[in-house]
């Protein structure tokens, strides 16, 4: 009997290498793209060949003709879609602007190994014809299934580890997090810490950057704690900066800076008066929150209008680019 080997079946990635250029300008070449060399795409057309490429049914089907909607893939345990006010927010812009266009979204949630395997098929089937990547964790395997896959991706935030891949659209994190320490240092507070997000996600990372770099040589490590965007992990952080002292604390989101107030008043302190608290997104909650919160503001309705179009130029064939909007400081009564 002889023995058969099974052999792993070409990706774009493969052909990427072989071509000696990125997976997303193979994307374009199959999606047939505009926006791509003569060279590069004699490179490309080569390593198909050579690599035994053959394009999925998602590629063949843009050839042919568009599925007229667009995902919204959220790669996040299901609950978050409604305890989170910022993805309502973002996906209800994303259908206004859909609609606008007479195409419409379809709502993905991959926060399992099974939900990623289901939307990692569905996509790759050419039932979308582009996705709108609304939160990105640098280790999300989806990732790279969906960017082997050759489908049109707009990330929101950028992506860690796959910043050059992919179109964004994100906020000046780091000069956000700069105007908020500044501001918190011109009311006179001295001791600032931090509740940060997770490491592994652009919030998490830059707003942390920023929050650094603004405190110059006052910045103290032991100040800093690191939440999960939930309300309970900024409780749970708030009450061990308050253990080390802490006049003023900025959350990077309007969740963790909820949870913060309640573990101050569990303390039976006040807020601002003992300890003033910020946050981030200016999502709804800050504003009908007991006491107000002082926070960044996100232009929510402008970063899903400019996924929708910069999604639809990535379906076009366009390279990919970063959109960067500008956070606005809204100061309320915590701080």
């Amino acid at each position: 009997m002889s023995e058969v080997t099974v052999r792993r079946k070409p990706t774009i990635r493969d052909v990427a290498v072989q071509a000696g250029v990125s997976r997303s300008t193979v994307s374009r070449v199959i999606n047939g793209g505009h926006w791509v060399s003569p060279d590069a795409r004699v490179a490309v057309e080569e390593a198909i060949v050579a690599t035994g490429y053959t394009a999925n049914h998602h590629a063949r089907s843009l050839a042919t003709g568009r599925a007229g909607s667009m995902a919204f893939l959220l790669t996040e345990p299901q609950q978050l879609l409604f305890d989170d006010p910022t993805f309502a927010l973002l996906l209800r812009g994303a259908a206004e602007a859909l609609a606008q266009r007479a195409m419409t979204l379809v709502l993905l949630v991959a926060g399992t190994p099974a939900e990623r395997e289901s939307v990692a098929h569905f996509i790759s089937a050419g039932h979308v014809d582009g996705v709108l990547l609304i939160s990105s964790h640098e280790s999300e395997p989806l990732l790279d299934q969906l960017l082997d896959s050759g489908v049109p991706i707009v990330s929101c935030g950028v992506p860690l580890g796959h910043e050059r891949e992919l179109s964004t659209v994100s906020v000046e994190e780091v000069a956000s997090a700069k105007t908020m320490v500044a501001y918190l240092q011109q009311k006179g507070y001295a001791r600032i810490g931090m509740i940060a997000g997770p490491d592994d996600t652009p919030g998490g990372r830059y707003r942390l950057v920023g929050f650094r770099e603004e405190l110059g040589d006052d910045f103290d490590d032991a100040l800093v704690e690191v939440g999960d965007y939930s309300f309970e992990s900024g409780q749970t952080a708030m009450t061990r900066l308050l253990e080390r002292g802490v006049d003023a604390v900025f959350a990077a989101n309007d969740r963790m800076a909820a949870g913060a107030i309640a573990a101050v008043r569990r303390a039976g302190l006040r807020v601002p008066e003992d300890v003033a608290v910020a946050g981030f997104d200016d999502s709804g909650l800050a504003a009908t929150h007991e006491p107000a919160i002082t926070t960044m503001r996100q232009p929510w309705e402008q970063i899903s209008a400019q996924m929708v179009s910069v999604l639809l130029e990535a379906i076009a064939g366009a390279e990919p680019r970063s959109v960067i909007l500008d956070t606005e400081l809204v100061v309320r009564e915590s701080a």
